[in-house]
């Protein structure tokens, strides 16, 4: 697995190669091999801010679900990572999914033995712990679609991403002319904006959103842990009318990238034209702050926030996930699209705030 070394064939100068083979180990990360995982994942250019290692922290100290991130290596090096959560539930699914909570995952390997040797052990570890399935999100290297034992499914999301224009004008004009006209109305208003220290607005306006939308919402402690572990690569802007927060969006800087990953806002928001401010402004500080692309992050077909993002001129494009299935297990389909889910968005929707942030937690962290 992964090659060979030669040995000393007793002339002087000359090695007899192809005599030792090299082994591909894989091993669970611990606290003091982080290091080493992220030096990885900091050559690989295909991999994406969900393969840090400090997921693994935020995720079990968030939700208490229990963390597998797997490394090859090769020769005291590491050669690749796979990122895996156990995520158990009777009402929603019993799976180890690459990563949930996040919107990408998947292994990232040197060659392929690295990423063979990572497929097998989570393959022994899926039987292991008894799960129905493998999920990796949108992984950066596909398998090969007629290998056995894996599945895709790509028409479920879609992700939004283009460039940024350095000029302030070319950026505005890079956005469709009616969308435009909506942030130039949003420019000439009295709202303003702040980059937040810390959540606690933001988890305000996002909760009472969640709500709204008949969403579960996850712990506090998530968001601060979130930022805790990631520092000024996550980020909160906050658009303010006078000192009252109306709508805030959390970021994640990556590789001169800005991701608005989580979002919420008052119902007036809309109206005032407080969210569309809110993503002008963040483009604009993104550009200050060196970035030079825009990821809208991932949406379903057919919803509204799939609209609101091709209004601003973005392009979707689909997201592949992959599955290795267990004893003939279906692919699981937890999200708000099911009918089977219509009647629980119906009545979640009507809970006081205070009833849903106190609940809410126990049910979003088996979703994933």
């Amino acid at each position: 697995m992964g090659g060979r070394v030669g040995e000393w064939d007793g002339k002087a100068g000359t090695r007899n190669p192809m005599t030792i083979p090299i082994t591909t180990e894989v091993h669970v990360l611990d606290d003091a091999e982080a290091p080493r995982w992220d030096r990885f994942v900091g050559a690989r250019p295909e991999a994406s801010f969900f393969h840090w290692s400090a997921w693994k922290r935020v995720i079990e100290e968030s939700f208490r679900h229990p963390a597998y991130f797997l490394y090859a290596e090769r020769a005291g090096e590491i050669c690749g990572v796979l990122p895996l959560v156990h995520l158990n539930s009777r009402l929603f699914s019993n799976g180890l999914i690459s990563l949930p909570f996040c919107v990408a995952g998947g292994a990232l390997g040197a060659d392929d033995a690295a990423l063979q040797a990572l497929d097998r052990r989570a393959e022994a570890l899926l039987t292991e712990l008894g799960a129905d399935f493998l999920e990796y999100r949108s992984p950066p290297q596909l398998h090969d679609a007629s290998q056995d034992g894996w599945v895709r499914k790509d028409n479920l999301y879609a992700n939004f991403a283009r460039d940024l224009e350095a000029d302030e004008d070319a950026n505005l004009k890079a956005i469709p002319r009616k969308q435009r006209a909506v942030v130039r109305k949003a420019l000439k208003s009295d709202l303003g904006y702040r980059i937040d220290a810390d959540t606690d607005a933001f988890y305000r306006l996002y909760a009472l959103n969640q709500r709204n939308l008949g969403t579960p919402v996850p712990p506090k402690a998530y968001f601060r842990n979130l930022k805790a572990a990631f520092g000024e690569d996550c980020e909160v802007l906050t658009v303010t009318d006078g000192d009252r927060p109306i709508a805030s969006v959390m970021s994640f800087y990556f590789r001169g990238t800005v991701m608005p990953y989580f979002t919420g806002g008052l119902p007036e928001a809309r109206r005032l034209g407080a969210n569309d401010l809110m993503y002008w402004r963040l483009m604009r500080h993104a550009v200050g702050r060196g970035a030079a692309r825009f990821d809208f992050g991932r949406s379903k077909a057919g919803t509204g926030p799939y609209a609101f993002k091709k209004n601003w001129g973005f392009e979707p494009v689909p997201l592949v996930y992959e599955y290795r299935l267990r004893d003939g297990h279906a692919i699981p389909d937890v999200n708000p699209l099911n009918p089977k889910y219509q009647l629980f968005i119906k009545l979640w929707q009507r809970l006081p705030l205070s009833v849903a942030n106190l609940i809410g937690p126990y049910i979003l962290r088996n979703i994933g």
